[in-house]
C-alpha cells in the first residue's frame, strides 16, 4: 500500500520546541488544514461541519530520516526509564505516524486554497503532512475507564505563567496571548533542564518568545 498526504496544517510553530506534547492540552491554539490541490473538492467534506472534533493522521516529518529503536526513553520520565516504542508516543517509530484529536472551529468553504478547516488544540509543527482525517465519534472513541500505564503516575501540574502587561499589549495583534500562555503552562523545556538562570527562546507565530523558569513560575522576559 502506498499513501500520500492529502493536506498540510499551518500552525504557529516552525520547529518542534514548544509544540504541546499531546493534542488538546493547549485548547486555544489555532491551526488551518489546507488540502493539496487534488483533494480540494468541497463535497469530500460534506457533513463534517456537523461534528465538533476530528482525528488527524499525520507524519512526524521532522524525524523523517531518523532511525527507530525497539526501546525509547520518554522525556516525561526524565529520559531515565526505558520503554518499548509501541508503549509510547515517541516520534521515532518504524512508521512515523501521529494521531491527534482536534476541535473543528469552522470550515472556510470557498478560499483560493479550496476548503480550509480551522481547528483548535493541534500539537503539530507548521507544514506537517496530513494523511487522513476522520470525525471523532463520542460513543466509540471515548474510554473514560481506560488504564494508561506509566502515564497515570505522571503529574499534570502546570506552570504559572507571567506575561508583562506591556508585552501583552504590544504583541496582542500579532500573537494570540491566551494560546501562548497555555503553551508555556505546559513547560516547553526538556524535563532534565532546570536551570533558573537560563533564558530560553521559543519561535512562535514568527516571533521569538524569551522566558525563564524559577520554581513553578515561568516569566516571559521579552518577545522579539
Amino acid at each position: 500500500m502506498e499513501i500520500s498526504p492529502i493536506a498540510v496544517i499551518r500552525t504557529g510553530f516552525p520547529e518542534k520546541f514548544g509544540v504541546p506534547r499531546q493534542s488538546g492540552l493547549a485548547s486555544a491554539l489555532r491551526g488551518r488544514i489546507v488540502f493539496n490541490k487534488e483533494f480540494r473538492d468541497p463535497s469530500s467534506l460534506r457533513g463534517l461541519e456537523d461534528f465538533s472534533h476530528m482525528w488527524l493522521i499525520w507524519e512526524f516529518s521532522c524525524n523523517r530520516h531518523s532511525e527507530w529503536h525497539p526501546t525509547v526513553r520518554p522525556p516525561r520520565l526524565g529520559g531515565n526509564a526505558s520503554m518499548g516504542v509501541f508503549a509510547t508516543r515517541s516520534p521515532f517509530r518504524p512508521n512515523p505516524l501521529g494521531l491527534s484529536c482536534v476541535e473543528i472551529e469552522y470550515i472556510e468553504w470557498d478560499t483560493s486554497e479550496g476548503p480550509v478547516i480551522n481547528v483548535k488544540g493541534a500539537d503539530l509543527v507548521d507544514g506537517t503532512p496530513i494523511y487522513d482525517i476522520k470525525p471523532y465519534i463520542r460513543y466509540a472513541d471515548s474510554r473514560p475507564e481506560a488504564r494508561c500505564g506509566y502515564v497515570d503516575s505522571l503529574s499534570d501540574a502546570r506552570l504559572s505563567v507571567h506575561v508583562p502587561s506591556s508585552l501583552a499589549v504590544e504583541w496582542k495583534d500579532r500573537i494570540d496571548i491566551p494560546a501562548l500562555i497555555q503553551v508555556l503552562e505546559l513547560d516547553p523545556r526538556p524535563s532534565y533542564q532546570n536551570d533558573p538562570d537560563r533564558i530560553y527562546g521559543m519561535n512562535y507565530c514568527g516571533c521569538n518568545v524569551r522566558f525563564r523558569v524559577i520554581g513553578d513560575v515561568l516569566e516571559v522576559i521579552d518577545i522579539e
